[in-house]
Parts: C-alpha cells; sequence; structure tokens
C-alpha cells in the first residue's frame, strides 16, 4: 500500500515472514540505526561501495543535505529499527536534474525477506512522482539476487566495466544499469 502525506511518500508492507515494515523519508533520528546497521556490511565490503562508515554526526548532517537538495533518502523500518536504506541522488546539473543514481543497503537480518520488491516499488513511485526520466545504478557481476530483482522491475543493462572491481582476491566486472520512465 502506498500512502502520500503531505508531499512526503510512504509506504507499508508485511515481509516474508509477516514482520510489517515501513519505508519513509530518513529523518536524523534514524542516524544511529543507519550507522550501526551499515557497519557489518561495510566491514564486509562484498556489495557496497562504501570503505568508512559515518559518524552519527555526519549521517545527520547527510540526512539534512539529502532532504534539502531534493533527493530521496529512504528508511526502511522493521519494529520501530531501520535496517536498510535506499537513496536517489538527482543529477547536479540542471541538463541531468531528470536522472538520478539508486544505492541501497539492508542489514543481514533484514535481508531474504522480499524487502527487494518493496524498495523497488517505493523508488519508481518516488521517480515517477518526482518527475524522474531515468534511474541508473550498478550492481556487481557476482550480485545475481540483485541483478534479477532489477530486470524484475524492467532495468536494462546500459554497459559493463570489465574487471572493475578487486574483492577478495578476485576481480569482478560491475554492471550498468537503468530503468526509463517513459
Amino acid at each position: 500500500m502506498i500512502v502520500l502525506n503531505d508531499e512526503r511518500l510512504q509506504m507499508k508492507g508485511t515481509t516474508k515472514d509477516n514482520s510489517q515494515v515501513i519505508l519513509r523519508p530518513a529523518e536524523e533520528k534514524d542516524a544511529f540505526d543507519i550507522i550501526k546497521n551499515v557497519q557489518d556490511i561495510v566491514q564486509e565490503g562484498r556489495y557496497i561501495q562504501k570503505e568508512k562508515v559515518r559518524t552519527v554526526e555526519e549521517e545527520k548532517r547527510f540526512i539534512q543535505q539529502m532532504t534539502a537538495e531534493d533527493h530521496m533518502y529512504t528508511a526502511v523500518e522493521i519494529n520501530g529499527e531501520v535496517v536498510g536504506i535506499a537513496r536517489l541522488v538527482r543529477g547536479e546539473l540542471k541538463m541531468k536534474r531528470h536522472t538520478a543514481i539508486f544505492r541501497t543497503w539492508l542489514s543481514k537480518s533484514a535481508q531474504g525477506k522480499g524487502l527487494g520488491n518493496i524498495l523497488m516499488r517505493y523508488t519508481l513511485e518516488w521517480g515517477k512522482k518526482h518527475h524522474l526520466h531515468k534511474i541508473c545504478l550498478t550492481v556487481f557481476s557476482s550480485n545475481q539476487i540483485a541483478k534479477k530483482l532489477y530486470d524484475k522491475y524492467g532495468f536494462v543493462v546500459e554497459g559493463i566495466q570489465r574487471e572493475q572491481v578487486y574483492i577478495d582476491g578476485e576481480f569482478e566486472d560491475e554492471i550498468f544499469m537503468a530503468y526509463f520512465f517513459n
């Protein structure tokens, strides 16, 4: 179910294990949960393009900046705790404002519950509401779960950078994908 409240897009749903999930704009009060839950993913370093976790104060400022610049910064909340995020960062230049780059992560405890589908519906609804023409993302070639999700929602491959990343002693391709609203 999608609920619009005073220009704030909010989505409620149920996970595969019947937990109630709320997707909503991130707020400064979410900074601690975001930092706490991204830490393990950053340390693993497998599917996130981030090497250092922000401090709580840095995260609060980042949330403020994302909101002020009309980007999507979505909190994924289960049982009152933010267990993941999704972002659409719009093009900075006027000529690219119709595009956005998508980034997301879910804590280990939130993975495998069907949240990817809820995140995609929310993200596409936000993009439509904000008159985007194109959403871009990258995914590593070994992340087949994410690749299948993006395929399912209509993202197309725009290119592949061969051996772009070096993880766990191996080179891996980075796949560039895009979703077009028209």
